[in-house]
């Protein structure tokens, strides 16, 4: 299967402190590649590296065969119409209406007539189950119809790749699992490339192709969810069974986790 990002050899620093140490992992086109670890492990400043949000101290990000960290601004600005991200909170406008947020970026980066991006924007409010609520303002909607929302703008240009920074965050459990049949929707519908930083379990088991895994600003795991499940890595475990690293976990515990339904 064809690599469409790999990382290699990733450092990030903020002022004398590393943050990420040495990062090395392959995105797969067309699959569901999670980022996970606890908080402060580095994830959300590793996505920010693969849109292009952040320079690195060393290291190469190939993006469609191109290393965009030595790409001009310009260049950047071209690359980022390629793709679409959901940021924690959605990050919609408060002041337009939904109609609006998902229309904007149709509006600054292309020529298109407003006929033709009505029929564009109500295509993606259908898509992620928002049909009839064009009219209505961010603060008229749920949490997750916000996100759904986001998901609309991040389409607007029918991005190659989307990617997805805490999507489940303040969701109660059936909302969450939505928008994770959601996910999986557009995987499958446009075979899109999609990074998913998560913490949330269930979420991660059910979307998940591939896993990746940081601790402390180290890659500690590349695999499968099956791998991931199986590792004998310590800090897996923890993470897993959520327990802290100052506390013996239970094998049986963390047996009957892995076999729950």
């Amino acid at each position: 299967m064809d690599e469409k990002i790999v990382v290699k050899n990733l450092v990030t620093r903020y002022g004398n402190k590393t943050i990420l140490k040495d990062i090395s992992f392959s995105v797969q086109q067309g699959r569901i590649t999670a980022i996970v670890g606890g908080s402060g492990c580095g994830k959300s400043t590793l996505l920010k590296h693969i849109i292009g949000l952040l320079k690195p101290a060393s290291g190469e990000i190939w993006i469609n065969g191109k290393d965009i960290t030595k790409l001009s601004e310009m260049q950047l600005n071209d690359f980022r119409k390629s793709i679409g991200v959901l940021f924690q909170g959605a990050a919609l406008l408060n002041s337009m209406t939904i109609e609006d947020n998902v229309a904007l970026p149709i509006r600054e980066h292309t020529h298109l007539n407003e006929a033709t991006i009505k029929i564009m924007v109500k295509m993606k409010l259908d898509l992620v189950g928002l049909s009839g609520f064009g009219d209505f303002y961010p603060s008229q909607l749920s949490g997750g119809m916000k996100k759904r929302a986001g998901i609309a703008r991040a389409m607007a240009l029918d991005p190659e790749m989307l990617f997805f920074d805490e999507p489940q965050a303040g969701l109660d459990p059936i909302t969450s699992a939505g928008l994770d049949a959601l996910i999986l929707k557009l995987r499958d519908i446009f075979k899109m490339t999609i990074i998913v930083v998560t913490h949330e379990l269930h979420s991660l088991f059910t979307i998940a192709d591939t896993i990746v895994m940081l601790d402390k600003g180290e890659l500690i795991f590349e695999g499968t969810v099956e791998q991931f499940k199986n590792a004998q890595d310590d800090r897996v475990k923890r993470f897993i069974t959520r327990t802290p690293e100052d506390e013996n976990y239970c094998p049986e515990d963390y047996f009957n986790i892995l076999t729950a339904d």
